[in-house]
């Protein structure tokens, strides 16, 4: 049965200019091997399609059980350059809760 990423860890969010960093935390480190499995950097493009327009690259982490991402022209500019309301990470990491697994 898929679940959304939202039931299976959190996510934090960072950004620089024009560049996105998103983490992902599984609430139990038990999980950490299912979403290295599904969450590839071709599926947090594919889900963040509508934001993400440059490369995607995702690193992991395992002494922490974590995955990050690092997204390249992803913030329409950046913070202080785009005229898109709330455009930079901490929404788009909610958004990446919502992929199902």
């Amino acid at each position: 049965m898929k679940k959304k990423l939202a039931h299976l860890a959190h996510s934090r969010a960072g950004d620089k200019g024009n560049t996105l960093i998103l983490s992902l935390f599984p609430f139990e480190e038990a999980d950490y091997p299912l979403l290295v499995e599904k969450v590839t950097a071709e599926r947090v493009k594919q889900h963040l399609s509508h934001q993400l327009k440059g490369e995607v690259f995702r690193y992991l982490i395992p002494e922490l059980h974590a995955l990050m991402f690092t997204c390249e022209n992803a913030l329409s500019g950046g913070v202080t350059t785009s005229i898109a309301l709330d455009a930079h990470g901490k929404s788009l990491s909610y958004a990446i809760l919502e992929l199902t697994v």
